[in-house]
């Protein structure tokens, strides 16, 4: 009896323990700036989404002259059902379909910059860099691959710029992140109805800091070429891990975050029109394997082969001054996200998405310039594996699954402007002895 309520917990830690890394890579959030949005954030990383484009690069802070300030509110709805097929064990097949999983999340995120003088700025971004919200039936046939799930992230970017002349500008600070996650799914008893099988849950949070670090090129009047890093940050995730009838205790695991690499590209047209370009890279695949930990049982009880891809993005957009007043922005963004056949999960339906984003400026003064805009997620049709021969596997209990997805995402902001441009530096006294 001893063994075989062991075999169900480990069993149930490793189930629970594989949700943490999977989540964290397919709910990497971009939305971070109501500005960039509007054009499907290309040229995110060369200033398109104005002072919030330290997101990407903080060196483009050098940009805005002066005491500037941006906060950004947006609606992340995502909506996903996923339907077991045939090859689903049958005791499971007739519990039905997920139901939407997607669950609304409202994502706050701001900016701050501060010119010092000619030469230095100083920043602060805030904002939540993964996280969103899943919560498929609590009896359906992919039970014991998920329930729920929530994600949860807030990072601290305090930056310093430097313009070292008139074309260049660096820039570079640390990243202090929080990051929290709480996973249900149901665990598999001898003798319970599938129906009825209790929920186990795996919860930890932790703090770790990286650092951000960019840099912009203007080599002439309307051309601006940037450059961001994110850094991976590290957190030793510190938890509890419930398993009815069987465990409960503390948990740990090891969870690096990618590092990110953004790049943008804007070119002014004309006097009205400009054309961004951006590219993003997230090293996904550096995730590896990870194990988790419950001392109580004793160390490492499980490891964890993810084996994520890396995560490319192209985007496209534009923008064009209707009037000095307004401005319309249009983009288009293609990506190529971590997830596959070989590591999609019901806690992770997800898979390449294009995105088509519409968005608008209007300047209602001087000091105050308010953003909106709308994004559609449109992502292929997937499929889910999971069971014996599979990578993942509760209990040998097999699931064949076909998903649906789409994502809404509607931003707005605004931009205040609380002081002018800072004086030049003084120029070097020079004595004559």
């Amino acid at each position: 009896m001893i063994g075989r309520i062991g075999l169900l917990a480990l069993a149930g830690v490793s189930a629970l323990g594989l949700a943490t890394g999977a989540q964290a890579g397919a709910f990497g959030l971009r939305e971070q700036s109501a500005e960039a949005q509007g054009v499907g954030f290309a040229g995110a990383a060369s200033g398109s989404g104005g002072v919030s484009s330290m997101f990407w690069n903080p060196a483009v802070i050098t940009m805005r002259p002066g005491w500037v300030s941006e906060q950004n509110l947006t609606y992340i709805g995502l909506h996903a059902n996923i339907k077991p097929q045939v090859g689903t064990n049958p005791a499971f097949l007739g519990l039905g379909e997920s139901g939407d999983i997607g669950q609304g999340a409202v994502v706050p995120s701001g900016a701050t910059s501060y010119q010092l003088n000619d030469k230095l700025w100083v920043g602060l971004q805030t904002g939540a860099p993964f996280g969103l919200i899943t919560n498929p039936n609590k009896v359906w046939a992919g039970e014991v691959y998920g329930r729920s799930s929530r994600i949860f992230s807030l990072a601290f970017n305090p930056v310093i710029a430097y313009k070292v002349n008139d074309w260049l500008s660096i820039a570079a600070g640390p990243n202090i992140e929080y990051f929290k996650l709480t996973l249900r799914q149901a665990l598999p008893i001898p003798g319970i109805l599938p129906q009825n099988y209790p929920s186990a849950f795996l919860k930890g949070d932790s703090w770790g800091v990286g650092y951000t670090a960019g840099v912009t090129v203007t080599p002439w009047d309307g051309t601006v070429l940037g450059v961001g890093y994110r850094s991976s940050v590290h957190h030793d995730i510190d938890g509890k891990i419930g398993l009815p009838f069987v465990f409960a205790g503390q948990a740990k695991a090891n969870l690096n975050t990618p590092d990110k690499v953004s790049v943008g590209l804007t070119q002014a047209i004309n006097a009205q029109t400009r054309i961004n370009l951006g590219f993003e890279w997230d090293n996904w695949s550096r995730l590896g394997t990870i194990p988790i930990i419950a001392p109580a049982i004793g160390g490492v009880i499980t490891t964890l082969p993810l084996n994520f891809k890396d995560g490319y993005t192209y985007s496209i957009g534009a923008e064009y001054d209707w009037s000095p007043a307004l401005t319309v922005r249009a983009g288009f963004s293609y990506e190529e996200v971590p997830i596959d056949n070989q590591n999609r999960t019901v806690r992770l339906p997800d898979n390449d998405r294009y995105t088509v984003s519409v968005g608008a400026g209007y300047r209602w003064s001087d000091k105050l310039t308010l953003n909106a805009a709308y994004s559609h997620i449109f992502l292929n049709r997937s499929s889910i594996l999971a069971g014996a021969g599979q990578n993942y596997n509760v209990g040998n209990i097999a699931l064949a699954a076909l998903v649906d997805a789409s994502a809404d995402i509607v931003s707005v902001g605004f931009r205040y402007t609380f002081a002018p441009p800072a004086a030049p530096m003084p120029a070097p006294i020079v004595r004559k002895y």
